[in-house]
């Protein structure tokens, strides 16, 4: 039998039961009422299978689909966020593993999805940044990317020397300041100076006009 060493309040009616060996679990008031769950006290085994082997499994599973509900998520997010709702890890685990047996989550799909929406401002390096922030893995990554067309980095660096209105004959000082704005955005510093190379080999021609 296990000893219940605490019991604290959680956001939304929720409590936390915290036992002597070290697992934790939410429960709401009425459920602590029906497990006659009390600090102090020992829970009865058939009490405690009943909480870790139906109760909350289902209820981790149920609260995993209504996440993936709203927007598709990583793995990652996934955890965290059945993490943040106190779920034990095991518990947080076969959630996870129900949803994605059902391909109600899948990596590669959203690293496709995200790289497809964001392609056209993005340099790729900082579409990886921030998808492997988001928990994707090299392997979901490079999958991913085999299914997707890359952006057009030099076109957005175009872009972005239209829009700073960076002149073709700006002087060393300002042209350095441009190429580090560039490269914090993760475009490759040979792209970088294609780009002006090519805007400054336009000049005489446009001044001819």
């Amino acid at each position: 039998m296990s000893y219940v060493d605490r019991i604290e309040a959680l956001s939304g009616g929720r409590h936390l039961v915290c036992l002597a060996d070290g697992r934790r679990f939410p429960l709401y008031k009425k459920e602590l009422d029906q497990f006659r769950i009390h600090e102090g006290e020992t829970l009865a085994p058939e009490c405690e299978a009943q909480i870790f082997q139906e109760l909350l499994p289902k209820r981790a599973k149920l609260c995993a689909m209504n996440y993936l509900q709203r927007m598709d998520r990583t793995e990652q997010q996934l955890r965290r966020k059945l993490g943040e709702l106190s779920y034990p890890e095991d518990i947080a685990e076969q959630a996870v593993d129900y949803v994605k047996s059902y391909h109600y989550i899948d990596d590669v799909r959203y690293a496709r999805n995200y790289i497809e929406y964001r392609k056209a401002s993005k340099s790729l390096r900082r579409l990886e940044q921030e998808l492997y922030q988001k928990g994707i893995s090299q392997e979901a990554m490079e999958a991913a990317l085999n299914q997707s067309d890359t952006p057009d980095e030099e076109r957005q660096i175009r872009g972005w020397l239209e829009k700073k209105h960076f002149s073709s004959e700006a002087d060393r000082k300002e042209t350095d300041r441009m190429i580090q704005f560039l490269l914090r955005r993760g475009y490759q510093l040979s792209a970088i100076r294609r780009v002006m190379s090519a805007a400054a080999s336009e000049l005489p021609e446009e001044q001819g006009i």
